[in-house]
């Protein structure tokens, strides 16, 4: 998967589309959402434009580095919660952090996903009969170097 076609697809899901509903409301067809969505490396740039636009972005040169909709695509599942799929996140500082995604965050200008509400294991108990942001901390998806599953 690439990082558009994983932008896409958590986008399309975020907004409850089917592939084919997505398709009709970009003016594509439904072939090229399933071949965007699978990472085909040869599309055309306009039409992808025409499925970012529905998002409200377009297709610029951006670094490269970890796709924060593949990690949003594998740990969120179904769920509007990530904290059944534990993780061991090591930042770019060489810290490792053991727990779960809690949520995406996403910035409020452009609505990208810029950091993660994070649950370490030891707070794991607590957080279930709370809920309480007080035993979570954010990690900006910037000093990320790695993520996997535990």
């Amino acid at each position: 998967m690439t990082k558009i076609s994983s932008f896409v697809k958590y986008n399309r899901k975020k907004l409850k589309l089917t592939q084919a509903e997505l398709a009709k409301r970009a003016g594509v067809g439904l072939r090229f959402v399933r071949e965007l969505e699978r990472g085909k490396e040869t599309l055309r740039v306009d039409k992808v434009n025409l499925v970012l636009a529905l998002f409200g972005f377009v297709l610029t040169p951006e670094k490269d580095g970890i796709d924060p909709y593949e990690i949003a695509l594998r740990f969120l599942g179904n769920n509007s919660k990530f904290i059944d799929y534990p993780v061991i996140i090591t930042l770019k500082n060489r810290i490792v952090k053991r727990g779960f995604i809690v949520k995406e965050i996403l910035s409020q200008n452009d609505n990208k996903i810029t950091a993660w509400e994070f649950l370490s294991h030891k707070n794991v108990l607590k957080y279930k009969r709370t809920s309480s942001e007080r035993l979570t901390e954010i990690i900006s998806h910037s000093e990320i170097e790695n993520i996997e599953s535990e």
